[in-house]
């Protein structure tokens, strides 16, 4: 390599080691830091890392967001302090989980949420009353593969995502990561699917994946046990997929 080469190879390092060093936007460490949120949210954030999360899917005041499946909200309050009163934040929940809306409900009366609306949709169907930036899903995409909860074409579901986004905007997915060859009913068994197969499937409906993310990344997870199994239960390998929408 000469030495044109080694000092570009070395400005590379540096700027990716400045970007991983960047602070957290001011907006979503006070997200985080908000004391009206729950007990229970603000003792998951420690398996979670929120503000990783948020940052990393480039969540931002003003931002209209479309939250697949909240479930109770827990990134739904995050997402709805960021965005802050001139953003929106549209939970599209499944009816097929019977806690999951009333839970939502109870979330968007709380004070200061009038930012979040609701709605409930058969499993795999949603409706936005309009474009949005960005198109979230957490620990669900995978859910959209197990046929117990209801059919989903996914290619079909994938380009609705695509034709729900503004250009340019991002459809961020994040979930527990699965081994090589997983099929379907392993799916449905362990709650996990591979980054592989998620990539190529957003992809096929016009998608450009921009980043990944590892930071909630542990190898001690073979990838074996199912996410709710106890030994693994909060500790499971994750990733984070951004996509954009040209």
């Amino acid at each position: 390599m000469n030495k044109i080469s080694v000092a570009a190879a070395m400005l590379a390092a540096a700027l990716g080691c400045a970007a991983l060093a960047a602070p957290l936007p001011s907006y979503v460490t006070q997200a985080v830091a908000d004391p009206t949120r729950p007990k229970d949210d603000r003792a998951a954030d420690a398996i979670r890392a929120p503000a990783e999360t948020l940052a990393f899917a480039g969540a931002k005041p003003g931002m209209i967001v479309g939250e697949l499946y909240p479930c109770g909200g827990y990134f739904s309050r995050l997402l709805g302090d960021v965005v802050g009163p001139k953003g929106k934040i549209y939970g599209l929940e499944t009816t097929r989980w019977k806690g999951c809306l009333p839970a939502d409900r109870k979330m968007a009366a709380e004070p200061g949420r009038t930012n979040i609306t609701l709605d409930g949709e058969a499993f795999g169907a949603f409706k936005l009353p309009q474009k949005v930036d960005l198109f979230w899903i957490t620990q669900n995409y995978h859910d959209l593969h197990i046929k117990e909860y209801g059919a989903v074409d996914m290619a079909a579901f994938n380009r609705h995502v695509f034709a729900s986004l503004k250009p340019g905007g991002v459809y961020f997915i994040l979930d527990h990561q699965a081994n090589p060859g997983t099929s379907e009913d392993a799916i449905a068994k362990l709650h996990r699917i591979e980054k592989v197969q998620i990539i190529h499937e957003v992809t096929a409906a016009g998608f450009k994946l921009v980043a990944e993310g590892e930071f909630l990344h542990r190898p001690g997870d073979d990838h074996t046990k199912p996410i709710f199994d106890p030994a693994i239960r909060g500790k499971t390998d994750q990733y984070a997929l951004k996509f954009v929408k040209p």
